[in-house]
């Protein structure tokens, strides 16, 4: 039976092929550093697994779940949002409770959006906003993100054409690839540029809780206006260690939220409600997990860092999230530097290109490994002898 074409007209799935790559050299005895997978290497807490194991043994949760989840759990995201970012949301009116914030990603241009209708994309960015492009059957282009613009998009360098047909706009900080930041004059700009133009934005905050050197990232909710053109996505998979568990939400403008959740009704129902209800654990409970979390990435951050730069690696240090974007050395490019330290080093990195264009030039390397492995990486590249040339 032949595909159709909304399949076939899907992009590769980078990850997979990743994975691949590291898995026939582990297949092979290899003692493989896989920096480049995005897949939390700590457990999840122990008050939110102990919270799903009541949850289970509760036969009112074995039931379906209400339709667009929970009273209670979008409460508690509610509750989380003010007080983590004095942000208030109204939880019949501006929560949807996602199946991750990936199905959240991908699901939105259908809900709000026609076909041919212009999508703006970061890039590079996360290479699985391509696959809501051909799901819809939508138009897209794409917004660089530049070193020289601390990895914002430049809105002077949209053209009147494409701001006049844009529709919707994805904005991603603390940003993966780059791990860049945003800051609240650039939220407030992106604002009255939505409001100027009738362009909805979605925020993707999934490493909204990890910020280094005392910096809180800063939601795109906090400016002034947000919730007039846009929502914010947010997951539990990076701040809770909750990956595996696909639990999210997305919170803002109404009617964007009301489109997510019709759509929804026909596709999912909700979440298993036993998930749901540890969920609203994770979100109301002792937080000291978090800090315990921020405080391991900062200091695996802090190793990786200063190992490279010991090696003569000319790097920045990332501010946030739990990646780091690291500059390939000069005569490489993304492929060949990647290629380079698997064959030879056994490190699996991400390679730029696979963000996107603007994602060549650069590695993406995950803090996802304890420090002596870490450190381990940095002298297999040391023993490459690339810096030293």
């Amino acid at each position: 039976m032949a595909l159709s074409n909304r399949l076939k007209n899907l992009p590769p799935h980078f990850f997979a092929s990743l994975v691949r790559n590291v898995q026939e050299a582990l297949s092979e005895g290899r003692d493989v550093i896989n920096l480049g997978r995005g897949n939390p290497d700590q457990p999840t807490p122990p008050h939110i697994i102990k919270a799903l194991q009541e949850a289970v043994e509760d036969p009112t949760t074995h039931g379906y779940s209400p339709f667009r989840g929970t009273a209670e759990l979008k409460q508690a995201v509610a509750d989380f949002y003010k007080r983590e970012y004095d942000v208030h949301i109204d939880p019949k009116t501006e929560v949807a409770i996602l199946f991750g914030t990936k199905p959240g990603l991908v699901e939105l241009p259908l809900a709000i959006m026609n076909e041919d209708e212009l999508l703006l994309l970061p890039d590079p960015g996360y290479p699985d906003y391509l696959s809501s492009v051909s799901l819809a059957n939508i138009k897209y282009n794409l917004m660089p993100l530049l070193a020289e613009n601390d990895f914002l998009p430049d809105y002077s360098a949209l053209s009147d054409e494409q701001k006049k047909q844009a529709k919707l706009m994805y904005l991603n900080y603390p940003n993966n690839p780059t791990s860049a930041t945003a800051t609240l004059p650039f939220f407030e700009e992106t604002i009255a540029l939505a409001k100027a133009n009738d362009i909805a934005i979605l925020h993707d905050f999934a490493y909204g809780g990890i910020g280094f050197d005392g910096a809180k990232p800063v939601s795109f909710l906090q400016a002034e206006g947000a919730k007039e053109v846009g929502i914010e996505m947010y997951t539990l998979s990076k701040t809770y260690n909750m990956a595996g568990w696909r639990v999210g939400f997305a919170i803002g403008n109404a009617d964007i939220i009301e489109a997510i959740s019709l759509l929804q009704d026909h596709l999912f129902i909700d979440i298993f409600p036993a998930i749901q209800r540890a969920a609203t654990e994770a979100l109301s409970g002792s937080q000291d997990c978090v800090d315990e979390l921020v405080s391991l990435y900062e200091s695996r951050r802090n190793v990786l860092i200063s190992e490279c730069k010991r090696i003569g690696w000319d790097v920045i240090a990332p501010a946030a999230s739990f990646f780091a974007w690291l500059p390939v050395p000069e005569g490489y490019t993304s492929e060949s530097f990647t290629k380079l330290l698997l064959d030879k080093a056994d490190i699996a990195v991400a390679p730029g290109h696979a963000f996107g264009k603007y994602g060549e030039g650069y590695i993406r390397v995950g803090l996802l490994e304890s420090e002596d492995r870490l450190k381990e990486a940095v002298a297999r590249i040391e023993k490459l002898d690339i810096f030293s040339r």
